[in-house]
Order: structure tokens, then C-alpha cells, then sequence
């Protein structure tokens, strides 16, 4: 595989197709070539034999292609366009030729940059209303899919089984690399263990008509929104395995559930099944949630370790393969309870009172990751250097409700994303208003977590003195001064909202070391 095949040049060449192109940019995955050019997507598969899949031969690429237009125009027909050969004219490559086929390739449209939901997450963009879209095109579809009797044959307790193993075996050349011994021995039991005490839950799943002919690789690298026709594209499902594609609507609806549980959205994982459990009325699905996320962040485990082990793959490539392989394979630990409870610790106040200080110094010492909104403001909200000053009016500018709300989704994102890799977490930032409070206590429930609110208070004497101070350090992260404290003062939510059990009041009148070692009190099991 690593010899560049010889149409590669033709296809990398925007003058060779048959539609106006500027360029022509590459991807590539363990299985595929993909190259956009403008407005169009051609598809080609590599000559490989995962076991799973077998392109090894042109025939067998062709007939693939062929399945891959049929299969996803079910749920995406406005996106599939055609299968096209490529071939030699004369000595000639072409691409849609008069010649003999070099290679098959899959032409589709090309979908909206913008609208690609794994681009949408990355910007905190994905919520109850694109979720709600989602399971508006789904429903429909898992209704009235293809569930006759060889498909029902897929739900068996032996071809289940058959899918799990074929994991196990596959990812034993990477056990002690990409996942540690343990973690491997623990998810294997688990899975095993689940089949076999619940025979009966899977047998009634068989019995109710619920395995289908679905999509097989349900997450949001396979999803596109496009916002300003107010559609939804759920493409690339798998074409190559039948026994991947085919089984019960709970693995695909858990495969995406996994993928926002990956992107530290548990919220919205558990809204997303719950929703669809609800248009479709299958209250069982979850009862199967766990054990098919796990199956599934297996499976994306896997396929890291296959690309990571891929010949053609550059370094960056195979290093993003081989981190997303570790995490994936650590989420399927915690769905199989084999990481333990992790805290969610918050530390919140008015500005000038010493959260920041007391929060970064306790996250060093207990070697925590630590969140603080004026950096994530900055840095990922706003896009500037962290030390850049913003002395603007209360509310306004890089302060505004919008680019507020904005950092406290991103700081419930990095803090889901450590909770759900079983990690605890620490954040820091005003949290004045109940709204945000009630967010984080939300994420704690759905990602299984203890949270700790700690309030940092002190007397105005010192606060107006600490942000008198604070102004005059150029290279200081926050912006706040005594006019937005005492705005903050009056907007500030008082804290009945909060569990009192899980409320720390602590005075920041004292010193660091002070303070430090009040929290190891009130938190004595931390580790060290």
C-alpha cells in the first residue's frame, strides 16, 4: 500500500475532471481515498482485507461501490450522485472514461464545510434543536427499514457475540500499546458477562421487530447540517459487511450517543436517546445503552489502531490515530464500570475574590486539570492572546451574554470530556447565574460524577485592593476591575439552587497555604 496506485496523479489533477476545479485536497482513511474537488466528492477503496471487509479485487471494489450509492441514498439521496469509473483510454487516465476501469469511485455533492456536525461540536454549536433534527430524520427512517427474516438473524445472541470477539481478536496485537492489559481483560468479561445474563432482553428485541437494516456507522463524522435549507445529511453508512450494517437500532442510535459522550456532551447523549426512545416508543433501547457505547467505543478503538498501524499514513495522522485510540478504548472502560467515580470540582465567586488563585494552585498540587473562563474566553471563545486586555463596559464586547454563554458551554465541553474518560476536573469561573450552575449539575448526573461547588468569598476591602492590583499586571489573564465586581454583585443568583451537602463556603481572607490545606480536609480523599 505504499506505492502510490497510477491513476493517483490523475485524480490529484484539477484539469482531469469534468467540471470546473481550483484543487483538489486529499483524505484519506484505513479503507478509503477521498478527494473533494469543488462542489463534487469522489470516493475510491483501497485494495485491503481487514477480514471484516475485502476490496482486494476490482470486481469486489465495484460491487462495493455500487452497494455504498444504493444503501445510502435511503437516508441521503439528494447527496449520492453516481458511480464512476476510472480508466485507461489509449494509455491515457480518465476519470468517467470510454476505457477499460482502472478503479470505481463513488461520486457524491459535496456538503456544506460549515455545516459538518464534528465542526459544529468543535465550536459548541450542536444543541437540543439539531439533536431534535437528527431524530426527526432517523425515526422515520428505522421505521420502515428493511427488518425481514435473514436481517432479524443479525439480533442473534451468536452473531452479537460473533461481533464483540472479532473486536477482542482484532485488537490483540495492540494490547499493552494502544490498551492497556487490564482494561482489555476488563472490557472482554464485561461484554461477555452482559451477553450472557441478559439472553432473554436480547431474544425479545428479535421478537418486537427492532433489527433492521440501518446505517452501521451512526456518528458525527457522518452527519451534516445544512442550516440555511434546514436539512439534515446522514451519510456513509457501511456498505461493506452486511453483519455490521444490519442489527438492532440501539447499536446505531448508541454509536452517535458514544460520539457525544466522546466530544464531552453527555447531556445531549442522554437527551438524544431519550428523544428517540420516545419517537419510536422503545423503552428497552435503554436498558442496551451501555453495553452497545461500549461495543462502540470499542469498535472507534479499533479503527484507530488500524489506521495507526497503516502503511501511506503520515505522522500526524497516525499520532491523532493513536491519542483518539487510547481515549476511545478508555470510554468503553468507563461504560463497562471499570473506572471509578470522578468530581467535577467548581470553584465560582464574584471577581477579585480568589478563585482563580486557590483553584490553580489546588489543581497543581493535586495535578487536576484546571479550566479558567477568562483563558477559554480568550483563547478559544474570542480567538486572542490571553493577556490581551479588554477594558470594556460590563456585558459588552468579548463580555457579552452571547460570548459569555459561549465560554461556559466551552468549559462544560472540556470538563464533560475529562468526565467521561473517568478524570476528575476542576473549573473556575463567576458562575453567577443559576441557569449555568444547573448546566454543570446536569453534566455531573449524565456523566455519572460528584460535583463540589466551592465559594470563594472575601471581604470588599480586599477584593477592591486585589483588582487594584491586578489592573496594573500587564500580563494578567483577567480583565475584571471594581465596576464589573459591583455588577457582578447585583446579578449574582444567591445558592439555594445548590445541594448544601455538596456547597463549600470558603473565605479567601487567609493565606495559600491556608486555604490549600482547608480544601485537603474537606477533600481527604484526593489523591496526592
Amino acid at each position: 500500500m505504499s506505492k502510490k496506485p497510477l491513476w493517483m496523479k490523475t485524480m490529484l489533477d484539477p484539469a482531469s475532471y469534468p467540471h470546473p476545479v481550483d484543487d483538489v485536497l486529499m483524505i484519506q482513511t484505513h479503507i478509503s481515498w477521498v478527494f473533494l474537488a469543488k462542489d463534487r466528492v469522489y470516493k475510491l477503496k483501497k485494495p485491503v482485507d481487514f477480514g471484516f471487509l475485502n476490496f482486494t479485487t476490482l470486481e469486489k471494489r465495484h460491487h462495493f461501490c455500487l452497494e455504498e450509492l444504493r444503501l445510502n441514498r435511503r437516508l441521503c439521496a439528494e447527496i449520492y450522485m453516481d458511480v464512476w469509473p476510472v480508466t485507461n483510454d489509449d494509455g491515457q487516465i480518465k476519470i468517467n472514461g470510454t476505457g477499460a476501469p482502472m478503479e470505481w469511485c463513488v461520486v457524491m455533492r459535496r456538503m456544506p464545510e460549515e455545516g459538518m456536525m464534528v465542526r459544529l461540536l468543535s465550536e459548541n454549536m450542536v444543541g437540543d434543536a439539531e439533536i431534535g433534527a437528527i431524530v426527526n430524520r432517523l425515526a422515520p427512517f428505522y421505521k420502515k427499514a428493511a427488518a425481514g427474516p435473514e436481517i432479524k438473524n443479525f439480533g442473534t445472541i451468536d452473531i452479537i457475540r460473533q461481533n464483540t470477539e472479532e473486536n477482542f481478536d482484532q485488537t490483540k496485537f495492540f494490547v499493552g500499546n494502544l490498551i492497556e492489559e487490564a482494561a482489555y481483560n476488563y472490557i472482554c468479561n464485561y461484554t461477555r458477562s452482559f451477553i450472557n445474563s441478559n439472553k432473554p432482553l436480547f431474544l425479545s428485541r428479535i421478537e418486537q421487530g427492532l433489527i433492521k437494516e440501518g446505517h452501521g456507522d451512526l456518528y458525527s463524522a457522518n452527519i451534516c447540517f445544512d442550516l440555511p435549507n434546514n436539512s439534515v445529511y446522514i451519510f456513509d453508512c457501511i456498505e461493506f459487511n452486511e453483519r455490521f450494517r444490519c442489527g438492532d437500532i440501539a447499536s446505531d442510535v448508541a454509536f452517535l450517543a458514544m460520539d457525544l459522550d466522546y466530544h464531552g456532551l453527555p447531556t445531549l447523549s442522554n437527551y438524544f436517546v431519550r428523544s428517540f426512545s420516545d419517537e419510536i416508543g422503545d423503552a428497552q433501547l435503554l436498558e442496551l445503552k451501555d453495553f452497545y457505547k461500549c461495543y462502540r467505543a470499542y469498535v472507534r478503538g479499533k479503527i484507530g489502531c488500524f489506521t495507526w498501524a497503516s502503511d501511506g499514513i503520515d505522522s500526524d495522522t497516525k499520532e491523532s490515530a493513536r491519542r483518539q485510540a487510547l481515549k476511545y478504548f478508555r470510554l468503553a472502560l468507563n461504560y463497562a464500570g471499570g473506572i471509578g467515580i470522578p468530581d467535577l470540582y467548581v470553584f465560582f465567586g464574584l471577581s477579585g475574590t480568589g478563585k482563580s488563585t486557590i483553584a490553580s494552585a489546588w489543581a497543581k498540587n493535586h495535578q487536576l486539570p484546571f479550566y479558567n473562563s477568562d483563558r477559554v474566553r480568550k483563547e478559544s471563545v474570542a480567538g486572542i492572546p490571553t493577556d490581551e486586555r479588554h477594558w470594556e463596559p460590563f456585558g459588552q464586547g468579548i463580555y457579552s451574554r452571547q460570548q459569555t454563554l459561549t465560554t461556559y458551554r466551552a468549559l462544560a465541553c472540556l470538563a464533560g470530556k475529562r468526565l467521561m474518560q473517568g478524570e476528575s476536573v476542576i473549573l473556575d469561573a463567576t458562575y453567577w447565574d443559576k441557569e449555568e450552575r444547573f448546566r454543570l449539575i446536569e453534566l455531573a448526573r449524565e456523566a455519572k460524577a460528584n460535583i463540589h461547588f466551592i465559594l470563594c468569598t472575601c471581604s470588599e476591602h480586599e477584593i477592591k485592593g486585589r483588582l487594584t492590583k491586578r489592573a496594573r499586571i500587564k500580563t494578567q489573564v483577567s480583565d475584571g476591575r471594581w465596576e464589573i465586581y459591583l455588577k457582578q454583585k447585583k446579578l449574582f443568583a444567591p445558592t439555594d439552587d445548590l445541594d448544601q451537602d455538596h456547597l463549600i463556603v470558603l473565605s479567601t481572607d487567609r493565606s495559600i497555604a491556608e486555604l490549600l490545606d482547608e480544601l485537603d480536609k474537606k477533600f481527604p480523599s484526593i489523591p496526592l
